[in-house]
This record gives structure tokens, C-alpha cells and sequence, in this order.
């Protein structure tokens, strides 16, 4: 190889000179983007041990404030049990009172027991009917809407514009009969397991009483010569006044003065 094609292999110095120039210029730029001078980084740690320190600070404040806000909110709770303590006196057993003697039972007005205000009876009651001024032996049935009660030779008639009936009701233990007339309140139709067709009944307001129970209630009339009760109690009369107790019979007994008044008679 001759002096001259080396030479041109080499690049010239303007070549070079240039290519120096352009490392020179791109270490500047990246000292100038990349790099933080000493000085800012001493400032910069000066300001996050500022905040630092301010924020233990902080945090100790705070916590001081919480014993003290908890330390205030016991004393106030502290006085208020005090306070009560001191107002409210300690409670005392009061003395046992003096045992009454349970009174005697006043048999003129009937007995009766009862359970919440209701009387308790027996699937069999003696019942006092004023009209006829007899005792009957009655069943109670609760499967019955309404009363009824034996009554023989059923008439009716009109009186003063409104109709009444006169029927015979027989006297227990005996073959007499007694004769009552009472105004006719309404009819009903009764159907029975042994008949085809309902029957017709005449309903007619009675005055009764039962053990120390005075009332009005409504009784259909119908033969029951051939039933064993002369008397059955329904619904109407049972409804929220008396309550069965199927295991009894006569569970309620009527005032003396009823018993005596038959007995002398």
C-alpha cells in the first residue's frame, strides 16, 4: 500500500476536529439533564428532615391531646355516677303484708267458677227459668247456634199487631204443665241429622240464670219430650261468657233462695 491510499484511508482533520466537537457538546447536555449539583441535594435533605421533624411532632401533639380529652371525658363520667348514686336511694324489700283469711262464700248468689273472667261449666248445668219459675236439667252444647227449651201445644197468635205464641212447658219430675205466652222474636229453619227436611222453629226471648249468671237469651221452641234434657244451651248463650269443661257436670250451683223457693213449693 503507497503513502497516498493510506492517507485517504485516514479521515482528514476537518473530519476530526468536527467529530470532537460533537462528544464535547453531548457530555454538556447530559451533565445538564442527569445530574444534580451537591448543593441542591443538601437543600433537599435539609427540607425532608423539616417535614420530618414536623410530623413527629405533629403525632406527639396529638396523642398528648387524646390522654388529655380521655382523662376529662372520666372525671365527667366519674361525677355523673356520683350524682346518681347520691340521688337514687338503695331499694328495700317492703314487708311482707298480713295473710288475709279467704272470706266465706256467699251461697244466696250462686256459685260459679271461673278462668279469665269466664264461667266454667260442665257438659250438664242446672238452669232456673223465671217465666215458669222451674229448674231444668240442661246440656250444654256448644255445637247448637241456639238455645231451645221443651215446650208442648205451640199456638200462634196476633196481638196488638204483632205475633206472639202460647205454648205449655212441662214442670220437672211431674205431669203438670205451665202455660206461657211470649212475643215471637224470629223463626228459624233447624235442620236435624235424623230428618230429611229443616224445621221451623219460633224463637222466643227467656229470662234464666245459671249458677250466680242472670240473662236474656233467645230459645227456639220444640218438642224434646223424647230427648233426656228438657233444656240445651247453644253458642248464643255461651259465646265469651262461659267456657265447657267437658270431664265435669254441674260445675256451677244456683243461689239458695232458688233452691229454697223450688223446695218449698
Amino acid at each position: 500500500m503507497g503513502f497516498k491510499q493510506i492517507r485517504a484511508w485516514f479521515p482528514q482533520p476537518k473530519a476530526l476536529l468536527a467529530a470532537g466537537t460533537l462528544i464535547v457538546l453531548a457530555g454538556c447536555s447530559s451533565d445538564r439533564y442527569f445530574m444534580v449539583p451537591k448543593e441542591d441535594l443538601g437543600e433537599l435533605n435539609s427540607s425532608v428532615q423539616s417535614q420530618r421533624a414536623t410530623l413527629v411532632t405533629m403525632e406527639s401533639n396529638a396523642q398528648v391531646r387524646h390522654e388529655q380529652l380521655m382523662v376529662k371525658q372520666q372525671d365527667h363520667t366519674d361525677s355523673i355516677i356520683s350524682a346518681i348514686q347520691t340521688q337514687v336511694e338503695k331499694p328495700s324489700c317492703p314487708p311482707m303484708p298480713a295473710q288475709k283469711v279467704c272470706p266465706k262464700v256467699d251461697t244466696s248468689k250462686g256459685q260459679v267458677a271461673r278462668l279469665k273472667g269466664k264461667i266454667i261449666v260442665g257438659q250438664v248445668e242446672n238452669i232456673y227459668l223465671a217465666d215458669p219459675e222451674q229448674v231444668y236439667s240442661a246440656r250444654i252444647d256448644s255445637g247448637a247456634e241456639t238455645s231451645s227449651i221443651d215446650a208442648r201445644n205451640i199456638t200462634r197468635f196476633e196481638r196488638d199487631g204483632s205475633n206472639w205464641v202460647r205454648f205449655e212447658v212441662p214442670v220437672p219430675n211431674s205431669e203438670e204443665l205451665v202455660t206461657l205466652e211470649k212475643e215471637i222474636v224470629r223463626r228459624v229453619r233447624v235442620t236435624q241429622a235424623a230428618a230429611d227436611d229443616p224445621e221451623r222453629r219460633v224463637v222466643v226471648e227467656l229470662q234464666f240464670a245459671i249458677g250466680d249468671l242472670e240473662q236474656v237469651a233467645e230459645f227456639t221452641l220444640t218438642d224434646r219430650n223424647d230427648l233426656e234434657h228438657q233444656v240445651l244451651i247453644g253458642r248464643n248463650v255461651l259465646r265469651d261468657v262461659m267456657l265447657i269443661d267437658v270431664g265435669t257436670e254441674f260445675a256451677t250451683k244456683l243461689p239458695e233462695a232458688i233452691a229454697k223457693n223450688r223446695n218449698d213449693s
